[in-house]
């Protein structure tokens, strides 16, 4: 079988050093950290204080009241970020052959803050279970790979790849072979996370996985040091458009 050539043609990006790619992009060959004190909660009585929150993220920039309540953080920036790369790879949705058009996302945790406010609000209560319809919708870590598709027609392979800190890399690895084998032309991939919260750094830090530099948050990113001592845990996503080499070249693509 011939492998065909996989090119990308589009970028997104939702980060804590940018809100775009070229803020992104800016702000990385600058040295800027997006490592600072958690203002999300008060993490006063945590081990570890600081993480790399988003900054001036408002939901209501980019979706309605009732859309963004029904989605988690996660899944909503999966939405910003692809929205970002389908735009930047000026592809003509009503030309593209949707079948032949997939989503392909990772996330290694999916819906956590959900799932800690659903769990909360029961404890909290008689007994009684009142929980969000959304519950589930809103926590499964496939859900951001559907609202993709569902925004973009896209009718093609479509799921989530759950790897921990590899669940992106195997979403564009994933997206990149069934490409190269011909299974679809082109693909919506990357992954997001969002698990800065009470369940997300207090689990981290039970496991001894994070830093606790906490008198000097910017430097405690420092994986190849001697005197590194745990990650710093961060929040956004990553959107790649990936396509086959003569199907982008046919329609003139960057």
């Amino acid at each position: 079988m011939h492998k065909r050539r996989v090119v990308v043609t589009g970028l997104g990006a939702l980060t804590p050093i940018g809100n775009s790619v070229s803020e992104f992009w800016d702000a990385l060959v600058s040295g800027t950290s997006g490592a600072a004190p958690i203002t999300r909660f008060d993490a006063t009585k945590f081990k570890t204080q600081f993480a790399c929150e988003l900054k001036d993220y408002n939901a209501s920039d980019h979706f309605d009241r009732k859309e963004a309540r029904k989605m988690d953080l996660f899944a909503q920036y999966a939405m910003v970020a692809a929205d970002e790369a389908i735009k930047d790879s000026h592809i003509d949705l009503e030309a593209l052959d949707k079948d032949r058009a997939g989503v392909i996302w990772g996330a290694g945790i999916g819906g956590l803050e959900t799932f800690q406010n659903e769990v909360l609000s029961f404890a909290e209560g008689d007994g009684t279970p009142r929980f969000n319809p959304f519950f589930i919708p809103k926590m499964i870590a496939d859900i951001a790979a559907g609202h993709i598709s569902i925004k973009y027609g896209f009718r093609g392979p479509n799921f989530a790849t759950v790897s921990a800190c590899a669940s992106s890399t195997h979403a564009l690895i994933d997206a990149f072979n069934y490409i190269k084998w011909g299974k679809a032309d082109i693909f919506i991939s990357g992954g997001s996370e969002a698990s800065i919260n009470e369940a997300g750094v207090g689990g981290f830090n039970a496991m001894h996985a994070l830093s606790t530099r906490n008198d000097s948050p910017q430097t405690a990113s420092r994986p190849f040091d001697k005197d590194r001592e745990g990650f710093v845990l961060g929040e956004g996503a990553g959107a790649l458009i990936l396509e086959e080499y003569e199907h982008a070249v046919a329609r003139g693509a960057n």
